[in-house]
């Protein structure tokens, strides 16, 4: 597995969202047919809807997931390591089963990105317990801080991550 962080390297997600870590367990992320592949390119218009999100593993497992995706790069080009622009958080997922299992702490939000080339990365923490006790949505969807929050609910080093690369579509050409 340790291959499937150098992506994540490369594309500047560890470092400047994540600190590195050693995926522990396999997600998919599919919007329709398409899977998410680290720095593959999907258009906003094709991620208008919630994608879906597998936990791989054994349902029999009583572990539990949280999912949080981010835009690192929306709020300020200039300062991606400082604040994250969040698009979903889904805490208590099932392993074995997919993020509708779990409970929406924020709801789904598709890519917006207003100029230039924007990464929308998936974050997966193993939780030590049930979060939605005393888990609180943030105040708002900027300034989010994909490190703050797992320090602030204990979820230590993600598990796995994904990310894709996104741009504003020209009005005429949406599909």
């Amino acid at each position: 597995m340790a291959r499937t962080i150098e992506p994540l390297v490369v594309g500047k997600v560890i470092g400047e969202v994540l600190d590195m870590f050693t995926p522990a367990i396999n997600f998919t992320v599919h919007y329709g047919s398409k899977q998410v592949a680290n720095g593959c390119d999907i258009k906003p218009s094709m991620a208008v809807d919630r994608p879906k999100v597998q936990i791989l593993g054994p349902r029999v497992s009583t572990n539990l997931y949280t999912l949080i995706m981010v835009d690192p790069d929306a709020p300020s080009p200039s300062e991606p390591a400082l604040r994250e622009w969040l698009h979903w958080i889904v805490v208590d997922i099932p392993e074995g089963s997919d993020a509708t299992k779990g409970k929406e702490l924020v709801p789904y939000m598709g890519p917006k990105p207003p100029t230039g080339i924007h990464r929308y990365i998936f974050v997966l923490f193993k939780q030590k317990s049930e979060m939605m006790v005393g888990c609180s949505p943030p105040d708002a969807r900027g300034n989010f801080r994909a490190r703050q929050f797992a320090a602030q609910y204990g979820l230590g080093l993600p598990v796995a991550a994904v990310y894709f690369n996104s741009q504003k579509e020209p009005a005429t050409k949406k599909r």
